[in-house]
């Protein structure tokens, strides 16, 4: 009984609670924790950096921290918050850390001391070992138990929480944890660990689909600038979710009726003659049903007839479409009833009584895709219109589509703020925020897929991203390893001017431009057919490659142009002389372009020289030379270790 007063003391000095209270309900009594949810049992702690660590306290309470034979004091403050910076440390472990204050202690134990590593993106590194290539047998054999696994949960918040909270759990490395974790971020920090045998922590934060945008802090997006509007209506949202639909409203609206053709022309109205639309199938996306738009981005309106009862018609009703790739606007005769953003999200919108008719009801929807499926894709039963008694008419069959407006012709699109994925710092706020100044070495970032539409925004904002979270995790040395776009898509056979092309380009001028950024190239390595590659082994191979190479060591890299000129003999694309060049497959590597004045481009012949190509038929009008420069090209040009050389558009000097 004097123990348990005496934890119920310090309990007290920590809650507002008396003993006498405590000794009602012992069973409810709870040591608090002091250590922010971030420092668990099994977690790495970054070496040969100072060690900050966190948590909470009373107001004003004095706090203890020790790690190993490193101790120091903290002081919480009027929040409670408490913060406290131990020395720096080399790799090891196992240590026990512990805080105490006011008679109350936590500690967590199996502490090491290594390389902290975070991975995000989309779903190509939200992408689960077991979905890998020879998946059975990688899960099978993960088994160090100096790689911790930290995934952290899907969260999608319109501004940082208040209060503190757990994301995720630090987890020895074992074939229950591994299995479910991102694969491209455990098959590098494995490769890590056998280099350089650290301990390794890996934090998984990602969002499959998601945009760049989303992975912004507030301050950064507002620093960018252009994004007043999304933030204006996000801040609403937080405070009134209705008043952020207001607002948004009338954005998605307003820029709909600026720039889409459909809208100005008014194929949502009765009077728009569709006799000559063709007929589309209510399910699957546009790109394996029709045949014309098996690769098309952009908007396609589809229309649809429904005959209604004079009873039916008096009713107040529920539209159902499904899930639209990507937004929506859908109107019934002539009367706008919702639009919505996200892919997979179903769009269900009240008609109000009055909106129906007798006879005959149009139903038209203008659908905005970016990227990837396109269309009202679900299931074509679950298509449609619940009167209020409860019966449904079905909107199975006979839909007619139009053609409006390619995605290359229009501005970007608005993106409803808060949607997670496709918003604006939602993710940030939920699954980057809550971790804190967790120290890290470096980053590892595998997205763009979503951001193919905006090819030069993502020149800006991929720097932002970087510069946002080394001020996040309170390092501005943090690497930043960044996947360049796989192959995925058609192939060409002739020159394109392909998105996936330019933003990879976008990848690799931003990279090169960071000393302390690193690019891991994927092109050779994906599948035209399907925008996730199951060899996520390469790609952490890959990545491992580049953060060693970003330390000093000298591993193989991708060859990268040193130089671009023109000679008597044609154009010289010189290489540094340790990329020992390899046509693979030919005598000659395939897939360099020489583009003119006119924007046009040829595919021209190639010889391999020792550390340069040399691009004939040159031509007095070429600028510029591209190199594997498609959707999925062809590319047969390797340095050491089996590593592709860099796909590149570059000014002839």
């Amino acid at each position: 009984m004097r123990s348990f007063l005496l934890a119920a003391a310090a309990v007290a000095a920590l809650t507002g609670a008396s003993p006498v209270q405590a000794q009602v309900q012992p069973q409810t009594v709870v040591t608090p924790a002091l250590f922010d949810a971030m420092f668990q049992d099994h977690a790495v702690l970054q070496r040969g950096r100072p060690i900050k660590v966190w948590g909470r306290a009373a107001p004003g309470a004095a706090v203890s921290v020790s790690l190993g034979q490193a101790q120091i004091q903290a002081t919480a403050g009027a929040d409670g918050v408490w913060r406290a910076t131990l020395p720096t440390l080399t790799a090891g472990g196992p240590y026990v850390l512990t805080a105490r204050s006011a008679g109350a202690s936590q500690s967590v134990s199996d502490i090491m001391i290594g390389d902290v590593w975070l991975c995000s993106g989309q779903s190509n590194m939200e992408f689960a070992v077991r979905q890998a290539t020879n998946a059975e047998s990688e899960i099978g054999a993960a088994n160090d138990a100096k790689i911790r696994l930290f995934l952290v949960g899907r969260s999608s918040l319109p501004a940082p929480s208040a209060a503190p909270r757990a994301v995720g759990q630090w987890r020895v490395t074992s074939p229950q944890s591994v299995r479910d974790f991102s694969a491209a971020c455990y098959f590098m920090g494995r490769d890590l660990r056998r280099a350089e045998d650290v301990p390794v922590g890996l934090i998984a934060a990602s969002w499959g689909g998601s945009i760049i945008e989303d992975w912004l802090s507030r301050d950064a997006v507002e620093k960018l600038g252009g994004h007043q509007e999304a933030l204006k209506a996000l801040d609403a949202y937080a405070r009134d979710p209705g008043q952020g639909d207001a607002i948004w409203r009338r954005v998605t609206q307003d820029w709909w009726r600026t720039n889409d053709p459909g809208t100005k022309q008014g194929w949502h109205l009765a009077r728009t003659n569709d006799a000559d639309w063709a007929p589309i199938l209510a399910e699957g996306f546009w790109e394996s049903t029709v045949p014309g738009l098996a690769t098309f981005d952009g908007i396609v309106w589809l229309r649809k007839e429904v005959e209604l009862t004079a009873a039916q018609a008096r009713q107040a009703a529920t539209l159902e479409l499904g899930p639209v790739d990507d937004a929506d606007v859908t109107w019934i005769n002539g009367q706008y009833i919702g639009g919505q953003q996200g892919w997979d999200t179903p769009r269900t919108y009240a008609v109000p009584a009055g909106t129906l008719k007798a006879g005959r009801n149009l139903i038209a929807v203008g659908v905005l895709d970016t990227n990837g499926g396109g269309g009202a894709w679900g299931p074509a039963a679950n298509k449609r219109l619940v009167l209020a008694d409860g019966t449904a008419v079905s909107l199975s069959s006979g839909w007619r589509h139009r053609v409006a407006a390619p995605l290359g012709d229009l501005p970007n699109p608005p993106r409803t703020p808060w949607i997670g994925g496709s918003g604006t710092t939602t993710l940030y706020n939920g699954m980057i925020e809550p971790l804190g100044a967790y120290g890290m070495k470096g980053m590892a970032w595998y997205q763009g897929e979503s951001n193919i539409g905006d090819y030069v925004g993502y020149r800006r904002l991929l720097p932002a991203l970087f510069a946002d979270w080394r001020a996040r995790f309170e390092n501005p040395e943090m690497r930043m390893l960044v996947v360049q776009l796989a192959n995925f898509g058609p192939m060409a056979s002739q020159p394109t001017n392909s998105y996936w092309a330019a933003l990879r380009e976008s990848q690799r001028t931003v990279v090169n431009a960071d000393p302390l950024a690193g690019l891991a190239v994927a092109i050779d390595i994906g599948d035209r057919y399907d925008i996730h590659p199951t060899n996520k082994l390469e790609v952490g191979r890959r990545l491992a490659l580049e953060a060693r190479r970003l330390d000093g060591q000298t591993p193989p890299v991708s060859p990268q142009p040193v130089s671009v000129t023109r000679a008597a003999d044609g154009v010289h694309i010189r290489y540094s002389a340790s990329a020992q060049l390899v046509a693979y497959g030919s005598n000659r590597p395939v897939g360099f372009e020489l583009c003119g004045s006119d924007n046009a481009c040829r595919f021209v012949d190639a010889t391999l020289s020792g550390d340069e190509v040399v691009l004939s038929s040159v031509m007095a009008s070429d600028l510029r030379v591209r190199f594997c420069w498609a959707d999925s090209p062809i590319c047969n040009l390797y340095g050491p270790a089996g590593l592709p050389a860099v796909p590149f558009e570059a000014e002839i000097r």
